[in-house]
């Protein structure tokens, strides 16, 4: 019996495509990307004062795009291709046709397709990262900093930690998703960033109001629903696994923006919209290492534990901890991305269920891919302990290597360009840095029209007071 003529191989759908796993794969990918553009633009750009809604935005938009030419030229092969060193993969470019239409490491995919996947992952790491620097990175230095992060640790941590040959995905690490790659790398990171940096001016650090709360839910939203593609396309098919893990990223993200608006309210009086935000971002980063591979209830154990941990760490403890307070991390990224990726990591050594790890991992295991409290329960104690000891040491390979590499791409950077902007630009913000505001509105209703970027402007502006006009 032959196959119905719209399935049957064909020089553009060979015999080892799967036509459903690619449509739901570019789908995910996409709307992975929808997360940083608009959805982080949109975020970053509205949650800060006024005067630095257009160089937040644009911190993430070039990000978006340098993160991409990076990853065709090298970063996709030294995260994913053959070995080179025992944390890396070989560097080589993505683009050649040939390459590109093969088969993909896994899945029933093309390798365009995969590079693509993996690149929406790249480039929100670097995003988030972005988080803890808004109010005074040099826009120069994040320029330079953008591909050499990309090269010196993320393909360090997405080769260990994702690719079949990376010596921890061998030991039978759980990141279902990027609790480890992208969430713990990036709070360290941005954390880590931000010490070299230095802080924003004391003015913004006592009051950083959002120019426009609306717009950062929208942010969020679309955040939000995007992580639909981010936990519901690891499978790399269309599977029952993906949509476990689908459902439990929403239960275990409602339940933790709920604890975070309820320890709001009894510790503070008042529901607060940044705070239910950040509930939503911590639960959404906990359950991404676990997502396809717990019970529903161990997500709403997560969302739980995700919406009272961070809010103590980043309400209580941060104001107690000397470090904590030295360093000036915008967004809080420490918080809700390092403290919750963490928990995801460890909470997923503790639930992770056996049968639902064969089920992603394709793989008839019972030494790897069990919960502490599963091996307990089937009398394997030894394997689950050793599952969580994986996931600790996981955590620690991914801070480690995470101060380090961050802390010397920031020294060598410094020797370049300063890595914090002057103290004039501080004072002024986006019309000094890029010569655009964000809105035209300025001040009781008068029109505000940018000293550095205006069509009834001179080109070349006119030369001041001892300067030489260029002609």
């Amino acid at each position: 019996m032959s196959l119905p003529e719209n399935l049957q191989p064909d020089p553009a759908s060979p015999g080892w495509l799967n036509k459903g796993d690619n449509s739901w794969q570019l789908t995910a990918a996409t709307l992975v990307g929808l997360q940083s553009v608009p959805g982080l633009v949109i975020l970053y750009g509205s949650i800060v004062k006024k005067k630095w809604a257009v160089n937040s935005a644009f911190m993430a938009l070039y990000a978006f795009a340098a993160v991409l030419v990076c990853w065709v030229g090298w970063g996709y092969r030294m995260s994913f291709g053959d070995k080179f060193i025992y944390v890396l993969g070989m560097p080589n470019v993505s683009l050649d046709a040939q390459y590109l239409i093969e088969q993909a490491f896994l899945g029933y995919l093309p390798n365009a397709t995969m590079v693509y996947f993996q690149f929406v992952f790249a480039a929100i790491t670097l995003i988030l990262i972005a988080g803890a620097l808004l109010g005074r990175m040099n826009f120069l230095a994040w320029m330079l900093f953008v591909p050499l992060w990309l090269t010196f640790s993320y393909t360090i941590t997405a080769y260990s930690i994702w690719c079949p040959d990376g010596w921890l995905s061998k030991k039978g690490i759980i990141d279902y998703s990027g609790g480890y790659v992208i969430h713990l790398s990036s709070g360290v990171a941005g954390f880590t960033a931000a010490y070299w940096v230095g802080p924003r001016t004391t003015r913004d650090r006592e009051r950083f109001p959002p120019n426009n709360i609306l717009l950062m839910l929208a942010g969020a939203g679309l955040l939000w629903m995007g992580w639909t593609g981010f936990n519901g396309g690891d499978p790399y098919t269309v599977s029952t696994d993906a949509s476990l893990a689908v459902l439990n990223t929403h239960v275990c993200t409602a339940t933790s923006l709920l604890t975070w608006l309820m320890l709001d309210i009894i510790f503070f009086g008042k529901p607060s919209v940044i705070g239910a935000t950040q509930g939503m971002i911590t639960g959404l980063v906990c359950i991404t290492p676990a997502a396809g591979v717990v019970q529903g209830w161990a997500a709403i154990l997560m969302g739980i534990i995700s919406g009272s941990i961070p809010w103590y760490s980043m309400m209580v403890l941060h104001k107690k901890i000397w470090l904590l307070k030295q360093v000036d991390d915008t967004m809080a990224v420490f918080h809700t991305h390092a403290v919750a990726g963490s928990l995801g990591g460890i909470l997923t050594g503790l639930f992770a269920v056996p049968k639902l790890n064969r089920l992603f991992y394709m793989v008839d295991e019972w030494e790897h891919y069990i919960g502490l409290f599963y091996g307990f329960h089937e009398g394997r104690f030894k394997a689950g302990l050793k599952q969580l000891g994986i996931q600790l040491l996981g955590i620690l390979f991914v801070v480690t290597l995470n101060i380090i590499t961050t802390s010397v791409i920031c020294f060598l950077i410094n020797l370049v360009v300063p890595l914090r902007l002057a103290e004039d630009e501080l004072q002024t913000g986006d019309d000094a840095i890029h010569g655009e505001e964000a809105y035209a509105l300025w001040g009781d209703g008068e029109k505000y029209e940018s000293k550095l970027n205006s069509v009834c402007e001179e080109f070349p502006p006119p030369a001041k007071a001892g300067e030489v006009q260029m002609v």
